[in-house]
């Protein structure tokens, strides 16, 4: 994360509220001594301190406010419409929610004289309430048995993502002579509104864009652009001219042909592509790791052996996340101990994964994952 790399800021110094009481106690109590020459009788309940009390927490509401507008300026601490904003002055904005697509098959049992008509805005579900419309007029000609057409899902976002082919089968609207329906590729490309780490991250790495892709953070940052799902980017010359480029989608997954196909063409502008480089868009190698550990929780813990549990199942997801998130990162069972030693356990015994070092361009994946509870033992 980029925020990382910077110290954070404060227009108000960190003063607390109890900070801001004690100094205007303070100059009352001068000035009260100053006119008078004497100590300023300030009892808990005096009046007097009571109604510097009820100022401090009006003062320091709008010290808070002040704080706050003063950091949405800066881009690690703006969020909503001041990021927005932020975004602007370099020409970016928010990406919007879009909707997935495929591609829809729909046959008949046997060929007609006649063509059949596929109206375009046909729609198709899965029985889940998840529902698909042709995006143009797409007809089975005379003598044919099927034809193919691009459909678009009706509720923009991530939520038609994944639908694996052949679970697009029940036809909604009534056209004769209509036997099967079904999508030919899993549905992809829905994507939910940019959050605010997404766009922090575009507005950030966007002076990278002023050149063409020729430096490797330009090749990144026009990758990641692509699609807000892309999380991690490789790029690599073995070969002076030539450019191989991997990626990963969001939680490690692997990018499915459309999306590599999409990331080629943005790649290929001429805007973007030095006219000498050839560039090779593919998704990286796998090497999927099992884990198979058994853990033991310490006498003087038992009473906790519940929730001890629950947080090593917690530890467990939390690594094979870290694992999987960046291309060419080694299978390292060091990290699992860790974890699951954090969640409170006595020992861990791990008989799989075992360290392996992986190759630039291979991405782990999780496997079957076993994990025991060896029980209690003697401190």
């Amino acid at each position: 994360m980029f925020a990382d790399n910077f110290p954070s800021i404060s227009f108000i110094d960190n003063a607390t509220v109890d900070e801001v009481l004690e100094e205007m106690l303070n100059d009352y109590r001068e000035r009260y001594k100053e006119i008078t020459g004497r100590e300023a009788p300030l009892a808990p309940a005096d009046p007097y301190r009571l109604i510097m009390y009820a100022c401090t927490m009006q003062i320091y509401q709008a010290m808070q406010y002040a704080d706050y507008a003063g950091k949405m300026g800066f881009l690690t601490y703006a969020r909503g419409d001041f990021l927005d904003n932020l975004a602007a002055l370099r020409g970016l904005s928010r990406n919007q929610k879009t909707a997935a697509v495929t591609v829809m098959k729909f046959a008949i049992s046997s060929p007609i004289e006649s063509a059949v008509s596929i109206p375009a805005g046909c729609r198709v579900t899965n029985g889940n309430h998840v529902f698909f419309a042709t995006d143009e007029y797409a007809e089975i000609r005379a003598g044919e048995t099927s034809v193919s057409v691009s459909a678009t899902c009706t509720e923009p976002g991530a939520t038609g993502n994944g639908i694996s082919v052949g679970k697009l089968n029940v036809l909604v609207n009534t056209l004769p002579y209509i036997t099967e329906v079904s999508n030919l590729a899993a549905t992809y490309g829905g994507e939910d509104r940019e959050d605010d780490e997404s766009l922090k991250e575009r507005i950030y790495n966007y002076p990278k864009s002023y050149s063409t892709a020729g430096p490797t953070g330009a090749y990144e940052y026009h990758t990641k652009t692509t699609s807000s799902e892309i999380t991690d980017v490789l790029v690599r010359s073995e070969v002076p001219g030539e450019v191989d480029v991997y990626f990963i989608c969001e939680g490690g997954r692997i990018p499915e042909d459309a999306l590599v196909q999409k990331v080629k063409e943005r790649l290929d502008d001429r805007s973007i592509r030095p006219l000498t480089d050839k560039v090779t868009v593919r998704a990286p190698e796998v090497r999927e790791y099992d884990i198979r550990m058994t853990y033991y929780i310490s006498a003087s813990n038992k009473v906790a052996a519940a929730a001890i549990q629950a947080d090593v199942g917690t530890a467990v997801s939390i690594y094979n996340m870290w694992q999987t998130e960046k291309i060419g990162r080694d299978i390292n069972p060091s990290y699992l101990i860790h974890k699951v030693m954090e969640a409170g356990v006595k020992r861990v015994v791990v008989e799989s994964p075992v360290f392996t070092v992986l190759n630039e361009s291979t991405v782990a994946r999780t496997g079957a994952v076993t994990v025991k509870y060896g029980g209690v033992e003697d401190d």
